[in-house]
């Protein structure tokens, strides 16, 4: 996530405007006057943005009468789930739009006759048991993110990367041929445990030009971005961050996401849904616009230069 968190209270009272309100965003109209329930996991700023990015498109390509968006916020606490599924149903919702793994997760477990769009879910692994859902996850195809690698820090060409087999396996298993095939090598350390952390950043020091950080519950969390950050410091060594708020932190860079475009994403899915189309035919997809952060003060640090056509396209740089 970007790490923009706000006041709870007002995320809140946004979401319950833009629940009731209108809004503006292109493809195939859904019927007039359906509805829809929209549950939204937690109180922050991307939740926001996706939601009034879905309710954008959906009035704009509404013939008669607009979609009634009916949205119930969780605040980040499970219990809240039963009942916003239970008031989704009585309102007749026709699909259910959850953002978010909490809202998500409960919906596809509960659900199995209202199709389900889902958004801001880490990975496809959320969805694939349920014929009944699909969606635009966080996670950025490997090929994706190795391309931007290439463009922001050309030459270099030895790739590490820390994983924890059992969440990431098949992920490094894919970014290991897609290196291969536009000329880069792949440098991965299994990380099964934290203690296996310091180990494994040793032995990437003499043999990776990047550190490339991959979503991974076991390397990094908020125990690990101080051991990472100085490891890429101390042996001039860009990481290559998950969000702006690494990128805050101090990775050189990290590709996000445009979540009002997200919204959007599943707004076009909800639509096809509404027009007959069944949700296991709609392939959960990623998120189709990329943006990015630089720390310019990592960048001299580590003494690197970063071309002023990249700067200016950043979503945010940091200095």
């Amino acid at each position: 996530m970007r790490g923009l968190i706000v006041k709870a209270g007002r995320i809140a009272a946004v979401l319950a405007l833009l629940a009731a309100g209108a809004g503006a965003g292109g493809a195939a109209a859904p019927p007039a006057g359906v509805r829809i329930a929209a549950i939204v996991s937690q109180d922050a700023l991307p939740y926001e943005e996706a939601l009034a990015g879905f309710r954008s498109h959906m009035d704009r390509q509404a013939e008669g009468a607009p979609a009634q968006i009916n949205v119930y916020l969780l605040h980040g606490d499970a219990a809240g789930v039963d009942a916003a599924l239970q008031s989704a149903r009585r309102d007749g919702a026709q699909v259910l739009l959850t953002l978010g793994s909490l809202a998500t997760q409960a919906a596809v477990r509960q659900v199995k006759d209202v199709p389900i769009v889902a958004g801001l879910v880490l990975r496809t692994a959320d969805l694939e048991n349920a014929a009944n859902a699909t969606g635009v996850v966080l996670e950025f195809p490997v090929e994706t993110e190795l391309r931007w690698l290439q463009r922001l820090l050309p030459g270099q060409r030895n790739i590490g990367v820390l994983f924890n087999p059992a969440e990431n396996q098949g992920r490094i298993d894919l970014a290991t041929r897609a290196a291969r095939d536009i000329g880069l090598s792949l440098h991965a350390r299994r990380v099964e445990t934290p203690k296996d952390l310091p180990a494994a950043l040793e032995s990437l020091s003499s043999r990776a030009d990047v550190l490339w950080g991959v979503a991974d519950q076991v390397v990094l969390n908020p125990q690990t971005v101080k051991p990472i950050l100085l490891f890429s410091l101390h042996n001039r060594i860009p990481f290559v961050g998950l969000s702006a708020t690494w990128v805050k932190a101090g990775a050189l860079y990290a590709l996000d996401r445009d979540y009002g475009d997200i919204g959007r994403q599943c707004a076009e899915m909800a639509a096809k849904i509404l027009q007959g189309t069944a949700p296991r035919s709609i392939a959960p997809a990623s998120p189709r616009k990329v943006v990015y952060s630089v720390n310019m003060k990592t960048a001299r640090i580590l003494k690197l230069d970063i071309q002023s056509g990249l700067l200016q396209g950043a979503l945010a740089v940091v200095d």
